[in-house]
C-alpha cells in the first residue's frame, strides 16, 4: 500500500452532454492532478465524481479508467459507499482487484441507520473485500452524526484505517487526533484545511485541489512547518476562489475552469444543471484570471 497522507483530490469526471463517461476528458483531468496539481493521490468515486447518480457499471468503469491512467504513479482511494450494501460488497471487490490502495465509504445515509447496523455496514465491505477502509463522514449530506465512542468502536476493525472528516466540528476532530492517534484523518473542507492541518490531520481530499492543488500544498506544508501567517495568506485566496466558485456553480465551474486549461472536462451529470450559462461562464475566466 502506498502512503495515503498528504494531498488527494477528489477526482472530477467528464460526462458528455448525453450523460455518458467523457473517458478522453476523464483521463485529461486524471493527467492534470498528476503532472501539473502534482498531488499525492486521487480520492475515485466521491461526491465530485457526481457518484451518487451513476449505475454501478458506471462506476466500475469510472475506476478502471482512473487505475489504468494513473497507473502506480500516485495513490488511489476508492468511494464504494452506497445505501446498497451488495453494491458497496462489489464495487470494493473490483477496486480491489484493479489495486486500489484503500477502499473509503460514506456512512449509508437516508434511512435513520442506527450505529450498529452501520458498523455492520463497515465490516461488512471490509470482510467481503480484504481491503483497508477510510470512513467517509460528511454529516451535513448525510445526517449521519458520530461521536467518539462511535469512531473508536469502528476501529476496533483493523482495517478501519482513519476518516476522511468532512464536517466542521474540530473540537471533535482533535478529540479523536489526540485519542487515535495511529488512526489518519484527512480533511475534507478545503477551505479550512488551515485550521484543520494546525490540529494535526494528516492529509486532505479536495474538489478544488483539481485546479487548486497547488496552493493547496503550499497551505499544508506551511500550516504544518509552522508559518501560519504565509499559510493563512494562502487560505484567503483560496477562500476567496472557493468563495465565487460556490457561488456559481461548484462543479460546473471548476469543470469549466479545467475547460480553459484545455482539457475535455465536459459536463455534469443531470438532474444537476448539465452545463453554465453564459454569464456562468465570464464569471468562470474572471475567477481563473483573478486566482489562478
Amino acid at each position: 500500500m502506498k502512503n495515503l497522507t498528504g494531498i488527494f483530490s477528489a477526482l472530477l469526471v467528464s460526462f458528455n452532454e448525453d450523460g455518458t463517461i467523457n473517458e478522453k476528458g476523464l483521463r485529461q483531468i486524471i493527467r492534470h492532478n498528476i503532472d501539473k496539481m502534482k498531488v499525492d493521490g486521487l480520492y475515485v468515486g466521491g461526491s465530485t465524481g457526481e457518484n451518487f447518480m451513476l449505475s454501478t457499471e458506471e462506476k466500475k468503469e469510472i475506476f478502471r479508467i482512473a487505475k489504468d491512467e494513473a497507473k502506480d504513479q500516485i495513490a488511489l482511494i476508492a468511494q464504494v459507499g452506497s445505501v446498497n450494501l451488495k453494491e458497496a460488497v462489489e464495487l470494493g471487490k473490483y477496486a480491489t482487484e484493479l489495486g486500489y490502495d484503500s477502499l473509503s465509504a460514506v456512512t449509508p445515509f437516508y434511512y435513520k441507520f442506527s450505529f450498529a447496523e452501520i458498523k455492520h455496514y463497515y465490516d461488512t465491505i471490509i470482510a467481503e473485500t480484504g481491503n483497508n477502509m477510510i470512513v467517509y463522514s460528511i454529516p451535513f449530506l448525510t445526517g449521519v452524526n458520530m461521536g467518539i465512542e462511535q469512531f473508536g468502536e469502528l476501529y476496533q476493525n483493523p482495517k478501519v484505517i482513519g476518516v476522511k472528516f468532512t464536517a466542521g466540528d474540530f473540537y471533535l476532530l482533535e478529540r479523536l487526533k489526540k485519542a487515535y492517534p495511529n488512526h489518519l484523518i484527512w480533511a475534507g473542507f478545503d477551505e479550512m484545511m488551515l485550521p484543520a492541518v494546525s490540529l494535526g490531520v494528516d492529509g486532505a481530499i479536495g474538489s478544488t485541489f483539481n485546479v487548486n492543488g497547488i496552493r493547496a500544498r503550499q497551505i499544508f506544508d506551511l500550516t504544518k512547518a509552522g508559518k501560519l501567517n504565509e499559510a493563512l495568506a494562502l487560505q484567503h485566496e483560496t477562500n476567496d476562489l472557493i468563495e465565487g466558485v460556490l457561488a456559481n456553480g461548484l462543479y460546473l465551474t471548476l469543470k469549466e475552469l479545467l475547460k480553459l486549461e484545455g482539457i475535455e472536462a465536459g459536463y455534469c451529470r443531470e438532474p444537476m444543471t448539465a452545463k453554465l450559462t453564459d454569464k456562468q461562464i465570464e464569471v468562470a475566466k474572471h475567477l481563473k484570471a483573478t486566482y489562478l
